[in-house]
């Protein structure tokens, strides 16, 4: 990996976490059914703690520097805790595809909290590829609630989700620029555990019921889309802004439909692969860069842990070449 440029890195961990956190739709739907929300979410968070708990003492990470502790705190409450309970409980009202569809009006909350709290732009690329992956998923939705499976209950606690999950990525950029993305992830996890604690008998009572299937759809939850994909996507935020990023995951609705269709059975039709079609052009769109801010660097977040890289200085006398200009 060390001969893979820094933004092909970060893409690759994007993309890892798109794939899991669609898995992760699925996989709530099938645990769902033996588990009560906050069992579910409690069980998934005591796993992933575990998983990271255990990376951590392999990497010798320590604590996190105490300027990245409010924005550990903050997205672990709501985003580790929170939005899991209410994500969980949302999905057993309505389908894959509408709860999606509700949780990616996320994206464009952080763009507009991440202007106005973190002073990010918002190029037109980014806004004209958010609104296209927007459609997709409005497509994708519509398409796959047409059964009458949802409700409003569950329409209103996977916007719930949605608002705590564009708060909690908001919270998590500044503490990636002190602490590294195992840090941040790792304790993060641990605070949204805590705060389902409450939740431990419900977990202890479902799982004495529970089929076997249901609880490795749980541990599946806890150790991968949380631990694996929760920190590669904060490695990827520290290197780019929390826009981009969360225009990244409207991949996710596309993806949502094709596991539905594998794994529950779900087939789509036209109007659903059509909505999927549009939602990854929008994240194309919205990656893209203009031919005008081709040569421009950008300022990467250094995580911690990484040195920083010395950077060569001309020496007095050279003469003054223009460079070349870039393809």
């Amino acid at each position: 990996m060390t001969s893979v440029s820094p933004s092909r890195r970060a893409a690759a961990a994007a993309l890892v976490s798109v794939v899991l956190w669609a898995s992760a739709f699925v996989s709530i739907r099938s645990a769902g059914a033996a588990y009560a929300p906050g069992a579910l979410a409690l069980g998934r968070l005591l796993a992933g703690t575990l998983a990271l708990g255990a990376l951590c003492l392999l990497r010798r990470e320590g604590l996190p520097p105490r300027a990245a502790w409010p924005g550990v705190a903050v997205s672990g409450l709501l985003w580790f805790g929170v939005y899991m309970v209410v994500l969980n409980w949302g999905e057993q009202q309505v389908d894959a595809g509408t709860a999606a569809l509700v949780v990616n009006v996320g994206p464009l909350l952080i763009a507009l909290l991440g202007a106005r709290l973190l002073g990010e732009p918002m190029p037109p690329r980014l806004l004209a590829g958010m609104a296209v992956s927007f459609a997709g998923a409005v497509t994708v939705g519509l398409s796959m609630s047409g059964d009458g499976s949802s409700s409003v209950l569950g329409v209103a606690l996977c916007l719930l989700a949605a608002l705590t999950y564009a708060a909690g990525v908001v919270a998590q950029k500044p503490a990636l620029g002190s602490a590294s993305a195992l840090q941040v992830t790792a304790y993060g996890c641990l605070t949204g555990a805590v705060l389902c604690l409450p939740f431990a008998g419900q977990l202890v009572h479902d799982a004495a019921d529970a089929p076997l299937s249901a609880t490795l759809n749980m541990v599946y939850l806890g150790v991968f889309p949380t631990a694996l994909a929760f920190t590669t996507w904060a490695y990827a935020l520290a290197r780019t802004t929390a826009g981009r990023m969360g225009a990244t995951t409207y991949a996710v609705p596309a993806l949502v439909v094709l596991m539905s269709w594998l794994f529950l059975g779900e087939v789509p039709g036209l109007l659903t692969l059509a909505g999927g079609v549009l939602c990854l052009a929008g994240v194309a769109v919205s990656r893209s860069r203009s031919r005008s801010g081709a040569g421009r660097t950008v300022p990467a977040v250094v995580a911690a842990g990484e040195p920083r890289q010395p950077q060569p200085q001309p020496h007095p006398d050279a003469a003054r070449v223009p460079a070349p200009e870039q393809p």
